[in-house]
């Protein structure tokens, strides 16, 4: 662990700041965006579906890896992690938590949209609901596995941020890995890729599809894909050979998940476009009590 006034190993001065920055952009980015679909969808009746409540697991999940990435900026301007070995797992924990329900709640919008719109019965509460609680309930269990001994929370390459430790080549951690990722990311992205496609190929012969079908495969793969090519690579050989700065750039890219998903699936949606801009509008807010 770097001390107070001094760099971590491979990094310059400017090469931290600059880390900081992009980390502190991403936070203040990915939350501000996410807490206004949140409170959007708290404040809009019109909102208040069993579709959007997918989308409002997804931003709350998102909100959470931008509280995890503002702390990671904050100790990356600091030059060094001041919460000690507790903190490390904690924010451990809360981070691998918010994005495996991130990813996960991707997946179950992309099988709620193919459902609301190329079966016949729509998305019901106890479905929705069924969803959001296992997607939560998944995603804690996985992630409490490292603090049971199964995988190991540690600092990364710059030492400011807690996440999975993939530094270890041991049975322990391949096996964590492997089983975490076919899980977690694979299947998932499978389902998020089938649900697009079919709805293609139903709803492509009648017009445009209503939603974007590409953009949600894509941030999760590219997103989310160099972290698993790196916890990759770090199974079958040895990790310290690619440096700690090119290491940084799978967490750095991860971190613009949220703002990407807060642009995709709620500024990119017209009722939530307009409930964003009747939470914003105190005189619209006023014509809606006064309807």
């Amino acid at each position: 662990m770097a001390e107070s006034g001094t760099l971590p190993t491979g990094f310059g001065e400017l090469e931290v700041l600059a880390v900081g920055t992009v980390l502190l952009v991403e936070a203040l980015s990915g939350l501000s965006l996410n807490s206004l679909t949140i409170l959007c969808f708290c404040k809009n009746p019109e909102l208040r579906t069993p579709s959007h409540l997918l989308v409002l697991s997804l931003a709350l999940s998102d909100s959470g890896i931008s509280l995890n990435a503002l702390m990671a900026a904050t100790s990356s301007l600091l030059r060094r992690w001041p919460y000690g070995s507790e903190g490390c797992q904690v924010h451990g924990f809360q981070g691998f938590a918010t994005v495996l329900a991130s990813i996960c709640s991707s997946a179950a919008i992309a099988w709620g949209r193919y459902h609301h719109y190329c079966t016949r019965s729509r998305l019901d509460w106890n479905t929705a609901v069924s969803l959001v609680f296992f997607v939560w309930l998944s995603s804690a269990f996985w992630a409490t596995l490292p603090l049971l001994g199964w995988g190991h929370y540690d600092r990364e390459p710059l030492g400011t941020c807690c996440t999975l430790d993939y530094s270890r080549r041991d049975r322990n951690f391949t096996s964590f890995l492997f089983t975490m990722a076919f899980f977690n990311f694979l299947l998932p992205l499978f389902i998020t890729v089938i649900s697009y496609r079919l709805m293609e190929q139903k709803l492509g012969k009648t017009g445009r599809p209503p939603v974007n079908t590409v953009l949600p495969a894509r941030t999760l793969l590219l997103g989310w894909g160099p972290y698993a090519l790196l916890y990759l690579y770090a199974a079958v050989a040895d990790v310290t050979s690619i440096s700690p700065k090119l290491q940084m750039v799978p967490a750095l890219i991860a971190k613009a998940v949220p703002t990407v998903n807060a642009i995709n699936y709620a500024l990119g949606s017209e009722m939530v476009h307009r409930g964003i801009w009747q939470c914003l509008s105190p005189q619209k807010r006023e014509r809606d009590r006064e309807q």
